[in-house]
């Protein structure tokens, strides 16, 4: 057995089947380990940063990581922007990088690079066996460094994966969830009368977090809100209703003005996303204070605070397919009454997909995924790794016409391995979020966003017009154009009601 046959099987014994790959000529091995293992299935992706994305979106959605399997120092840099967005989410992520084989890196060839170094700035693991065996090993502590809530980097040298005399090593043991949070000071706070505010993220936006945390609020009076983009939240009829943390801070500030208490459950202290000249960015409050209790901790300050009090799931509601011209608003209505039930839904709609959230909060249950970590590019690749993930439910993908071109490839995947995704790309011509913030951080006076101005053509996406129709096709999936409301939730509907991948682009004026 080489040492890429052991890796592989290793990996497989401790449930990690399904490859994410863009290989090149020093992974080729591992490549072949793959057709003898029955057990693991390759998914190839034409750029590396569609196979990270695919992995975090598969381990959003699976009891089990993916692996991503990338080409050396540079694979592993086209790679980058999505695995940090895995990073944020605490996505579990086994991310196998090849290498030059160790008496080749000392010519330094022209791929040399240091792999461990770039993998460090977005992994909570790094190895890097040096001899075949230590190939299962490393493997093995891959898996378990990825299932504490990660990116763990395996980095195998193409002769440790050639080399005979790899062995399998067992799995190790699942990390133990921790909860040693002490409650008293949250209970305290809580029940001392002044404003509270629970936010929660992380393991917390699941039913159970949800329920508990609806439940502290409905005995003590705290208020909830959940994370600005959280990796997995559960959401629609018959789970309690959360409302998320603004992405803008002068909005997050308003949602916090007058807390006296934060109590943190599985989320981050909330600052902004930037900093503007003359706002500060801590969004905590004057003399708020903020307890960390933990998202493990949750269901049990529930049970210390609310023992007797049932959570209060909200009702079935959808809005009407509106009569009215098609704009980003009249979309989200189109969805949230058409959305189907145990939809998950891939969002990267950005400043498209803000009336979203009202739209489909009481439609029939289902899972939003989020940009957890703000690197666009997500929202394609993570739909595909949900797809592969969970292939008897179907994959909703809301998409920004700038975001969906740094990934676009991912539709070939979604064509060649024939997901059930149905794509829609609100296209309004510009990168509009640079719009919005560029009167925030002050630059228009120095920079008028007039015809034939620098910002005007750094922000402007219609020349040339972008045609997501032709390109989607091109790769194999069948796509239309809608321009009304009305052949918008035609089109919708019947991408929906047939298998397999469809895109639909929908022209929506930009906003603001």
């Amino acid at each position: 057995m080489n040492g890429a046959q052991a890796m592989v099987r290793t990996l497989a014994d401790a449930g990690v089947t399904v490859w994410f790959a863009n290989p090149g000529t020093s992974e080729l091995h591992l490549v072949a380990a793959l057709d003898e293992e029955p057990r693991a299935r390759g998914v190839l992706c034409l750029f590396e940063g569609v196979a990270t994305g695919a992995a975090d979106g598969y381990g959003r959605m699976a009891p089990d990581p993916a692996a991503v399997l990338l080409h050396l120092g540079p694979g592993l840099g086209n790679g980058l922007a999505n695995l940090h967005n895995a990073r944020r989410g605490g996505t579990p992520v086994v991310n196998v990088v090849g290498d030059h084989a160790t008496g080749h890196r000392r010519f330094d060839a022209p791929l040399q690079s240091d792999i461990a170094a770039m993998a460090g700035t977005v992994s909570v693991w790094t190895g890097a066996p040096e001899r075949v065996a230590e190939a299962g090993g490393a493997a093995a502590e891959a898996v378990a460094a990825a299932r504490a809530g990660g990116v763990a980097t395996l980095i195998v040298p193409a002769d440790v994966a050639w080399d005979e005399g790899g062995s399998v090593a067992a799995p190790a043991p699942a990390p133990a969830v921790r909860d040693d949070a002490d409650l008293e000071p949250v209970i305290a706070a809580l029940n001392g009368g002044e404003p509270c505010l629970l936010l929660i993220g992380g393991g917390a936006t699941r039913r159970e977090g949800l329920e508990a945390a609806d439940r502290i609020a409905a005995a003590t009076g705290a208020r909830v809100l959940c994370e600005t983009f959280p990796a997995r939240l559960e959401r629609g009829a018959g789970l309690p209703a959360v409302g998320r943390l603004a992405y803008l801070g002068d909005f997050a500030a308003m949602q916090l003005d007058g807390v006296r208490h934060i109590i943190l459950a599985g989320a981050r202290r909330p600052v902004t996303f930037f900093a503007y000249p003359g706002r500060e960015g801590d969004l905590v409050p004057d003399g708020c204070a903020v307890h960390d209790l933990g998202a493990a901790a949750l269901a049990r300050l529930a049970d210390a605070v609310a023992a007797d009090v049932k959570p209060t799931p909200q009702p079935l509601r959808r809005p009407d397919v509106p009569d009215a011209p098609l704009t980003a608003e009249t979309a989200a209505a189109v969805i949230g009454a058409l959305l189907p039930e145990d939809a998950i839904v891939s969002d990267e709609s950005n400043t498209s997909g803000l009336w979203l959230a009202d739209a489909t909060a009481g439609a029939p249950r289902h899972d939003w995924l989020t940009l957890t970590g703000g690197a666009i590019g997500q929202g394609l690749p993570v739909a595909t790794g949900a797809a592969v993930a969970c292939p008897d439910r179907p994959v909703i993908c809301l998409e920004s016409d700038g975001s969906a071109m740094y990934t676009i490839s991912a539709l070939w995947t979604h064509a060649r391995e024939n997901l059930n995704i149905t794509t829609v790309v609100f296209s309004n011509g510009a990168y509009a979020i640079l719009s919005m913030e560029m009167a925030r951080v002050g630059a228009t006076e120095a920079a008028p966003t007039t015809e034939g101005t620098a910002v005007k053509d750094m922000v402007d996406l219609s020349r040339p017009g972008l045609d997501f129709v032709a390109m989607a096709t091109g790769m194999g999936v069948p796509a239309t154009r809608a321009r009304t409301v009305e052949e918008f939730a035609d089109r919708f509907a019947r991408a929906l009601a047939e298998p397999g991948p469809h895109l639909i682009e929908i022209a929506v004026p930009p906003i603001g």
